[in-house]
């Protein structure tokens, strides 16, 4: 699997995965429709998954691109006052998955809108001169889309808290109040830490609170 540079798409066969001999003898199946994922530009997901829900109106498509999704765990983000917030992780940060029957219109669309880099595929050589070709979109396979989904629906929540072992903190109240020291230790699922605190001149392991620490920059 890689990416291309944004060369012009050349079309040189058809979208299914058929050798071309057969595709002249036999009848053509109907089209189905699969799953492709898509490389967008850092952050932006959201915006292209609402972009290309427009274009394919405005560009009639919307027959051919059914639908688009942004996969997402649930996570419980730990505050510094200890307070919980329910949040939502994307799964792959910088994809977005679609479900579409692809043909060159489609391709057109979903390429060509903004903010997306390039479909997820097999780089095939230009025919003539030099340069890089362009990407056959390669859709997942079954397997994957099930496990992808699966995994999004069944995920218990993780809990998310902004500190690590190694990271500095000073303690904010009790009876360690202006105390500095360094993480050795998280608890999430606690909302508890260790840490090394200098007492009387010796690193001495200390339990506390997140709401009770604050990091240091």
């Amino acid at each position: 699997m890689t990416f291309s540079s944004n060369e012009p798409y050349e079309p040189d066969e058809r979208w299914d995965d058929a050798d071309s001999e057969e595709k002249e003898e036999a009848p053509r199946k109907p089209a189905r429709a699969r799953w492709y994922a898509v490389q967008v530009a850092s952050g932006c997901e959201k915006r292209v998954k609402a972009n290309i829900e427009q274009r394919k109106e405005t560009l009639d498509v919307a027959d051919r691109i059914l639908q688009i999704a942004i996969p997402q765990t649930p996570a419980v983000k730990i505050r510094k006052d200890g307070s919980r917030q329910n949040i939502e992780e994307k799964v792959f940060p910088g994809y977005v998955l679609i479900q579409m029957i692809l043909d060159d219109d489609v391709w057109q669309v979903v390429k060509n809108t903004p903010n997306v880099i390039n479909f997820v595929g097999a780089e095939q050589r230009r025919r003539y001169g030099r340069g890089r070709g362009h990407v056959k979109p390669m859709p997942l396979s079954p397997s994957e889309v099930e496990r992808i989904f699966k995994q999004t629906g069944e995920q218990e929540p993780v809990v998310k808290v902004d500190m690590e072992t190694g990271d500095k903190i000073v303690v904010l109240s009790g009876p360690f109040k202006d105390f500095e020291g360094e993480v050795i230790e998280v608890s999430p699922e606690r909302s508890k830490l260790k840490a090394l605190l200098s007492i009387f001149g010796r690193d001495t392991p200390v339990e506390l609170e997140f709401n009770q620490v604050e990091k240091q920059s």
